[in-house]
């Protein structure tokens, strides 16, 4: 019986590391992407834009469906659509193809992410065993997101970037063998609640339609009909999904759990982590490889050490935090860090590129500010609500930050130069980038002073 459980728990950490190491893989494959099929960098950022969009946007509903299907069942379906995805990605002969792609393997991540969680907390019942259950299960998709760097250079570099797609593909045909075979068969209550599926596809619709909007502001002059239809059409759908939230017996969201100003100070933090985080790795690739003319290898591999500090601060410094401040004090030496990340970044430009400057901004975001953000932020967001609203707050802070994740990095190509200029990261962008980290430390700063 116990080595079944621990092979459940193999079966989902793999699932959550597959998709965890999707997000951050990509970025020191973008320049190899862009070189191949000559687009800008404001076209190249629709593929992690839409990603997270897609996976944040459908995270909610991904939940209610492992609820109301079958968490095996969804699992499975994510898994599948993953693969399939990841193998459409890695034989793309087109960017629009890619793009395609890479937006489905958002949606199977947000299958597969709430459906994987939920089989570990049903499997694992007694309190302490599922505290350290989930423990591992967080911790494979933080190693998925810390790897992702070094292992997306090293496979660009020997194999090419087709392979940071396809390599997903063994991986996820064992895990979907395994499932079968191992994981027990859905048991669906005999009444379930309704499911709210329309206000969750016209929150993906809206927010696309929105970040294409802000995207389109490059060229306001030729594209002020399309920006204002855009925008004026996500207000338009903003409304009738909180009219819908409002009315109907069994929202998407249950607008009660925003009553609590630490709920709503939490998400709009993750927001702006989002909006931060997803950018910086954007740009320190960029930097890196076109304006320090590193290879996506050896990029990769200057930025494994913060992957491990990231690790040791978890297990070390965060515990012995959290026994000393409060948890909203705790995010604010998180976004502090960032923001101090941040301004490393922009000393880095200012002073020609000095290895040392960027290491240190890189120590400051990876190796220790995005630990305790996380961490801090995630409790911030159940602190004050009942325990029977956690499933439902828990989803909201990732989709704020995936939603932050695909806006904000919209929002930074707009400041990125153009093509055939000297560099690929100005300072404005940077700049920029900075004022996302200081808007949530800000933010933080805010709530603690009238809590």
């Amino acid at each position: 019986m116990e080595l079944k459980k621990n092979l459940v728990l193999i079966i989902a950490s793999m699932g959550v590391f597959v998709e965890a190491l999707d997000i951050a893989i990509i970025n020191l494959t973008i320049p190899a992407i862009q070189n191949q099929f000559a687009v800008s960098n404001d076209t190249l950022q629709w593929l992690q834009t839409l990603y997270v969009l897609l996976y944040g946007g459908f995270l909610i509903i991904g939940g209610k469906l492992s609820d109301v299907i079958g968490r095996k069942t969804i699992f499975t379906i994510g898994a599948a659509l993953f693969l399939i995805s990841s193998l459409g990605a890695g034989l793309s002969n087109s960017f629009v193809s890619l793009a395609f792609f890479r937006a489905l393997q958002g949606l199977g991540a947000a299958l597969i992410m709430p459906s994987a969680l939920s089989i570990v907390t049903h499997t694992f019942t007694e309190t302490n065993e599922r505290s350290k259950a989930i423990g591992i299960f967080s911790s494979f998709a933080a190693i998925g997101s810390g790897s992702g760097l070094a292992v997306g250079g090293l496979i660009s570099t020997y194999w090419g970037w087709h392979w940071v797609f396809l390599i997903n593909v063994p991986i996820l045909i064992v895990v979907l063998i395994a499932s079968y075979f191992i994981l027990e068969k859905d048991k669906i209550a005999a009444r379930v609640e309704k499911t709210d599926y329309l206000s969750s596809i016209l929150l993906v619709f809206s927010l696309l339609l929105f970040t294409y909007g802000i995207h389109q502001f490059g060229a306001f002059e030729s594209n002020y009909v399309s920006i204002s239809v855009s925008l004026t059409t996500t207000v338009v759908l903003f409304f009738i999904i909180y009219k819908r939230l409002k009315s109907i017996p069994n929202p998407l969201i249950n607008l009660s759990v925003f009553n609590s100003k630490t709920i709503i100070t939490a998400n709009a933090v993750f927001f702006t982590l989002g909006c931060f985080f997803i950018g910086y790795l954007f740009l320190i690739a960029l930097i890196l490889q076109r304006d320090m003319g590193y290879t996506a290898a050896k990029a990769g591999l200057l930025l494994v050490p913060f992957s491990l500090l990231s690790a040791a601060v978890a297990k070390f410094l965060l515990p012995s935090l959290m026994k000393r401040v409060k948890t909203l004090q705790l995010g604010i030496i998180g976004m502090s860090m960032m923001s101090l990340g941040g301004a490393l970044l922009v000393l880095t430009l200012v002073f020609d590129y000095p290895l040392i400057l960027i290491l240190l901004s890189a120590a400051c975001v990876s190796g220790i500010g995005m630990t305790i953000c996380f961490t801090s932020l995630s409790l911030l967001c159940i602190q004050d609500i009942p325990s029977e609203h956690y499933g439902l707050a828990s989803s909201l802070s990732s989709t704020s930050y995936f939603m932050g994740a695909g806006i904000g990095l919209s929002v930074l190509t707009l400041f990125m130069p153009k093509e055939n200029m000297d560099s690929a990261v100005s300072n404005i962008t940077v700049i920029i980038l900075c004022c996302y980290a200081l808007l949530g430390l800000l933010l933080l700063l805010w709530r603690n002073r009238n809590a």
